[in-house]
């Protein structure tokens, strides 16, 4: 587990109270990431779908580790207003950067303005994860990970994406059994 201040662990203990509600990764979950984000050395995360910030602040700790950045993307500015206030008392503001908008249409940008990440974590719309994909696989890194959050607790939804990657010889995949299921890829 990593060490967080007593601030930083209350938000998280409180957030984790109202999982079920904003649709957050399990604390298993983020501290896997965690670990994983600072054994790869990465610099430069996508989040698609931050809902109230949980797994951001997760991921920005971790980045605070590696002199990282945090970019993270959700539709609904209330999410991601709530998302933002939890980021400030976490002290992580600073390392992330919040978009509003549908992914798509943000990751339509950020390939346009040729924007590279060395890891990219999915937990956004279940049924959009292939399309997600697609996207992310032109601005993933050789040697980047993808990780994908409900690959087991939406099995039949996140299919055809999970079906895709794995067919993929340029990624090497594995599903891990960590709660609600967690895709992890590497581009080769």
């Amino acid at each position: 587990m990593i060490t967080v201040s007593q601030t930083i662990e209350d938000k998280l203990a409180e957030l984790e109270k109202t999982q079920k509600n904003y649709w957050n990764i399990a604390r298993e979950t983020a501290n896997f990431l965690s670990i994983l984000i600072k054994s790869a050395n990465s610099k430069n995360v996508l989040e698609i779908g931050t809902s109230n910030g949980y797994s951001a602040i997760w991921l920005a700790l971790a980045l605070k580790e590696t002199g990282g950045h945090l970019t993270t993307i959700e539709y609904w500015e209330k999410r991601q207003s709530i998302a933002r206030e939890n980021f400030k008392i976490c002290g992580v503001e600073n390392i992330i950067t919040p978009i509003i908008g549908s992914a798509f249409d943000v990751m339509d940008e950020m390939i346009k303005r040729d924007e590279k990440f060395d890891f990219i974590f999915m937990d956004a719309n279940k049924a959009e994860y292939l399309g997600y994909f697609e996207y992310a696989d032109k601005m993933l890194e050789k040697g980047g990970i993808i990780a994908a959050d409900n690959v087991l607790s939406h099995e039949l939804k996140v299919k055809p994406f999970v079906n895709e990657i794995k067919s993929r010889p340029d990624y090497q995949t594995e599903i891990l059994n960590l709660p609600a299921g967690l895709l992890l890829a590497r581009k080769s």
